[in-house]
């Protein structure tokens, strides 16, 4: 085998490689939601369709749920309702 051979196989094998690798999907850093549980309160956050992130946070004792967004720098109130009010 001639090294111009040679040198055309290992460039194939490493395009091959590289294209592989290619097509492996990335695992996601940025996740869509994340809650926190404890026996009295929940907390979820998630981004709002408005811009800016969500908070949302249940009272488990009394059924509540407040809504606050924070954009810009500034947390917000938006609603504190029961949580049936929002399976309707």
């Amino acid at each position: 085998m001639d090294k111009k051979t040679f040198t055309i196989g290992v460039l194939s094998i490493i395009a091959a490689v590289l294209l592989a690798a290619n097509l492996i999907p990335e695992p996601r850093a940025e996740a869509q939601g994340f809650a926190i549980k404890d026996t009295r309160y929940q907390l979820i956050t998630t981004r709002s369709p408005k811009g800016g992130d969500t908070l949302y946070v249940v009272d488990n004792s009394t059924g509540l749920v407040a809504n606050l967004t924070w954009d810009n720098g500034t947390l917000r109130p938006v609603a504190i309702e029961p949580l049936t009010n929002l399976f309707k």
